[in-house]
């Protein structure tokens, strides 16, 4: 990728060339498979004495894609943040703000409902701000089924079958 490029980085790796067809030399399309930090499986991984705190981490098979999308944009003058309309796609977007310590001068979110150029590029030109009414909706969901899951799956293992 050379400086000054474009990078939209969306979800799944099976958008990446219609995107980029649509976009254009200007535009470096990436994807980061999912999700790139969850909760610590180690562990209840949940402040729960400081604001029930999330404790992220990369998981191992992610360690690649945040490398290789932390270098991309570095050398990029502008980063758009395209992942799904939805409060995942918001929490990937987030999450991708924060893990590869982008700036609100040079960072966008943008959503398009269809992978044509018209949606595209719609998108592009009215990009807005990650939505953390979104963003927490999901972290607090989250939160609550590893809460939930830490405490009442041992007890389920027990009393009803073994690893439920």
């Amino acid at each position: 990728m050379t400086e000054g490029k474009n990078l939209v980085i969306v979800e799944y790796p099976g958008k990446i060339d219609k995107i980029q067809k649509a976009l254009g030399k200007d535009y470096v399309v990436k994807a980061s498979i999912g999700h790139i930090r969850d909760l610590d499986e180690s562990g209840l991984s949940i402040d729960t004495n400081n604001g029930f705190l999330p404790n992220y981490v990369i998981p191992a098979d992610k360690k690649k894609v945040v490398s290789d999308l932390k270098k991309a944009a570095q050398q990029a003058s502008y980063i758009w943040l395209a992942s799904d309309a939805d409060r995942e796609g918001e929490a990937i977007s987030w999450h991708l703000f924060e893990t590869l310590g982008l700036s609100r001068e040079n960072t966008k979110r943008i959503v398009f409902q269809e992978i044509t150029k018209p949606a595209i590029l719609a998108a592009i030109e009215n990009p807005r701000e990650i939505d953390m009414n979104l963003v927490n909706a999901q972290q607090a969901r989250r939160v609550l089924d590893r809460l939930v899951g830490f405490e009442l799956s041992p007890v389920l293992w027990r009393k009803v079958q073994p690893k439920l």
